[in-house]
């Protein structure tokens, strides 16, 4: 076995444990600006984007260290009807 192919390895394994908890979410359309403009105020929290957009649904892609900050902004979002139905999904990058 070659010391470059143990480094790769080693790299590859690393590379999979910094991949993001992904959760998705529906957002009715009246609060998207205001869910969008909230999560970027909170420094590397959570990356959002539109997966669906005939449906309002949203991704986020969560870095582990933020991820009991995310919970908690959303359950505040979810007790005020700004999202429903917030979900953990396998990353869908990882498949």
């Amino acid at each position: 076995m070659s010391y470059f192919y143990i480094l790769d390895s080693i790299s590859q394994e690393k590379a999979r444990m910094q991949y993001c908890s992904y959760y998705q979410a529906h957002v009715p359309r009246e609060h998207c600006w205001f869910l969008t403009a909230t999560i970027r105020s909170y420094e590397h929290m959570a990356f959002d984007r539109t997966l669906d957009k005939e449906h309002s649904i949203f991704e986020f892609f969560v870095p582990e260290a933020m991820e009991p900050l995310f919970l908690q902004v959303m359950a505040r979002f979810e007790k005020e009807g700004i999202i429903k139905d917030l979900k953990k999904f396998p990353n869908r990058l990882m498949v």
